[in-house]
């Protein structure tokens, strides 16, 4: 979280949040605070997650269409954390800090817990079931619509500007290599079932594994764009959390495995052309490319640790390099995923 917005946030604060959904902060858990503060709170014995979104990150409009969405996903069976009502019925709540706020929320807390790249429950059948909550998500969504104080599309996030916040001497380069991916995609052409809402950021950070089943959350970064990057992140962050200091050769074989069962998984919920699958290069450089732009803006670059710089010091060696996080042949994935 930037320095500025830390010393707004107090526990007078977090008191406050928690009370107007007649939650408890004694014992409170600290669980995130990189774009929001997430803690685990109790009322009545039985664990909540709250949420507090500072507004310079979303506007009241888009926490409120993201809490309406994820509600409507849970209503027609998919696996997400209902959003609770406070006390005086809104699903979110406004608490002035100085001239900002903080827009509060109550989750349910999502069944089990995270599985590990290296558990032994990081199989094929885990992708399997990756790919089919992910189709089912996607095909409940091609039914909902938003109203117009919905969530913005994903060509309006600010990362994605990226001379905003990359050097423009340093990184010239990879600023005009992001600018023309991100034309690239806006050339596709927008369907029905083709582009919508979508997650965004489906990576095993985001959900729980309870008794065979996959249970998602944290939808902040949720956006209008094509339904395919939804696939390319999670083949994204399971080879970059796995086997991102290991070679091309490797992430890519690892990379074929995890698409084959995610995409057999998918297909039982959710059908997607081939032509989509066949695109996904341009998305997982568009995650390169972001996570890029994000630590620029998040990290202060004077003072890194040794980890931070090695870390940015590895997208940046890959974008100048134009090399992708996996190399994949889809016609040969599609073939087998299509022959079974």
């Amino acid at each position: 979280m930037e320095k500025w917005i830390e010393e707004l946030f107090t526990e007078d604060l977090l008191k406050e949040a928690a009370s107007r959904f007649s939650c408890d902060t004694a014992g409170a858990k600290k669980l995130g605070d990189f774009e929001n503060y997430v803690y685990e709170v109790h009322r009545e014995g039985t664990p909540y997650i709250l949420r507090l979104t500072h507004s310079s990150h979303r506007s009241r409009r888009e926490v409120e269409a993201e809490l309406k969405w994820i509600n409507y996903l849970h209503t027609h069976g998919v696996n997400v954390s209902l959003v609770n009502d406070s006390d005086q019925g809104n699903l979110v709540e406004v608490i002035e800090s100085g001239e900002t706020h903080f827009f509060v929320c109550l989750f349910d807390k999502a069944s089990g817990g995270p599985v590990k790249v290296n558990d032994p429950l990081f199989n094929d059948e885990l992708f399997y079931k990756w790919g089919k909550l992910t189709g089912h998500m996607h095909r409940v969504t091609k039914g909902y619509v938003q109203d117009e104080a919905g969530r913005d599309r994903w060509d309006q996030d600010d990362v994605l500007d990226y001379g905003k916040y990359l050097t423009s001497h340093e990184d010239r380069d990879i600023i005009s290599k992001g600018n023309q991916n991100k034309e690239t995609i806006r050339g596709f052409k927008e369907t029905r079932d083709s582009f919508g809402l979508i997650h965004s950021d489906i990576h095993p950070g985001n959900f729980f594994y309870h008794d065979g089943d996959l249970h998602v959350f944290d939808f902040d970064d949720s956006t209008q764009f094509f339904f395919v990057s939804d696939v390319a992140i999670p083949l994204y962050y399971s080879v970059w959390w796995k086997f991102r200091n290991e070679t091309l050769e490797t992430r890519s074989g690892f990379g074929e495995r995890f698409l084959i069962a995610f995409l057999h998984g998918y297909l039982t919920e959710c059908d997607i052309d081939d032509e989509w699958v066949k695109r996904i290069p341009h998305f997982l450089l568009l995650r390169d490319l972001t996570l890029y732009a994000v630590f620029h803006k998040k990290w202060d670059l004077e003072n890194l640790s040794e980890g931070e710089g090695a870390l940015l010091a590895q997208i940046r060696e890959r974008l100048l390099e134009d090399e992708s996080i996996v190399q994949l042949d889809y016609e040969k994935i599609l073939r087998e995923v299509r022959r079974r």
